[in-house]
């Protein structure tokens, strides 16, 4: 995993990319720097953070870990303060790291009442087509999915509105009203 393809959004989510554009040949190798160490080692002190807290289960009844955590993604944030994160490089599949986004924590939680357990949890972003997509894998045959319509609204600030979302097991589907719309800051 590239510690480089990490994401911080609010509400606090940690994701790292799963695919990324491969960088073309002529384009020379980023300089490393004392700034670049300081964010690799910010990066790699979140990551420690958040590595045992389940996608964010743990942390829900720890205060202190999560103030921690909280502290290490403000920190990231100063650190990347002058950085563009809504470009193409956004473009991307993400992986849920770490979340406090209740929905989602909820879902993951309570997978069992549905015979399974979460898999993967997905945001497919484009920024290009103006979409997001939010997936939560149920193995073998189940899937969340939650379409959304962006709007890049600064260097660091995404707005997105839900536009439907489907439950869907291995021979049947269940559509389900979208709900809300979300700002989210987009950090390095």
């Amino acid at each position: 995993m590239s510690l480089a393809a990490l994401t911080l959004s609010s509400p606090l989510t940690v994701s790292t990319t799963t695919k990324q554009k491969p960088r073309p040949p002529h384009y020379p190798r980023p300089k490393i720097t004392c700034s670049s160490l300081t964010t690799q080692s910010a990066k790699q002190h979140l990551l420690n953070l958040i590595s045992d807290q389940e996608r964010g289960l743990k942390t829900q009844n720890d205060t202190n870990k999560r103030d921690s955590i909280t502290k290490a993604i403000d920190a990231m944030a100063v650190l990347g303060r002058n950085t563009v994160t809504t470009g193409d490089s956004l473009s991307a599949t993400w992986r849920l790291l770490w979340t406090t986004e209740k929905e989602q924590l909820f879902i993951i939680e309570k997978a069992y009442l549905f015979g399974t357990q979460a898999g993967d949890v997905l945001q497919v972003i484009d920024v290009d087509n103006k979409t997001l997509n939010n997936v939560i894998t149920f193995p073998p045959d189940g899937v969340f999915f939650v379409r959304s319509s962006i709007e890049i609204a600064s260097s660091q600030r995404v707005n997105f509105k839900f536009t439907s979302a489907v439950l869907r097991g291995k021979n049947w589907e269940f559509p389900l009203p979208p709900f809300g719309q979300v700002i989210h800051n987009f950090r390095s």
